[in-house]
């Protein structure tokens, strides 16, 4: 298995993201990462799984107001649109990259102490996912854009 790699995103890996396709059943979990990019604010940063040099997947960190929905904790970041393309899933990278989560944001955002997602409840790959790297279920409830959600921690 190639080694994955999590990197701020630059215009080197445009085009792999321009290019990056969901199989249909997935694509109403999540946002394409061209229209993430797309959308970005200040307070979000874009990070790119890698392969081999090649983007493979996808996800934003944000510290932003939107954080109140899933913890009062001031010093968590909000894991967001995490998606790996077609072609590459099936073999380890979101796993991988999560697994590398940690200790990546530990370099890059010094003083979170704390990770937080939402998952949609019809989403059981990516809950089993999160679930298997680390990430608990909190109880906590939210509506998203296809339903109730439920939201994940991992404690740093």
């Amino acid at each position: 298995m190639s080694r994955v790699r999590l990197e701020h995103y630059s215009d080197v890996y445009q085009k792999d993201l321009t290019n990056f396709l969901l199989p249909k059943e997935q694509e109403q979990f999540t946002t394409h990462p061209a229209d993430q990019l797309a959308r970005l604010t200040g307070d979000q940063t874009p990070v790119v799984v890698t392969t081999d040099q090649k983007a493979v997947g996808f996800f934003i960190m944000e510290q932003s107001e939107r954080l109140k929905h899933y913890t009062e904790n001031e010093s968590a970041y909000l894991l967001a649109s995490l998606s790996i393309t077609k072609s590459h899933q099936g073999k380890g990278y979101a796993r991988q990259a999560m697994e590398l989560l940690p200790e990546w944001v530990g370099k890059e955002f010094p003083g979170c102490n704390e990770i937080v997602l939402s998952v949609n409840l019809k989403n059981d790959a990516a809950f089993r996912l999160y679930e298997r790297t680390g990430f608990e279920d909190t109880g906590r409830r939210i509506i998203g854009p296809v339903g109730e959600q439920r939201v994940m921690s991992l404690k740093l």
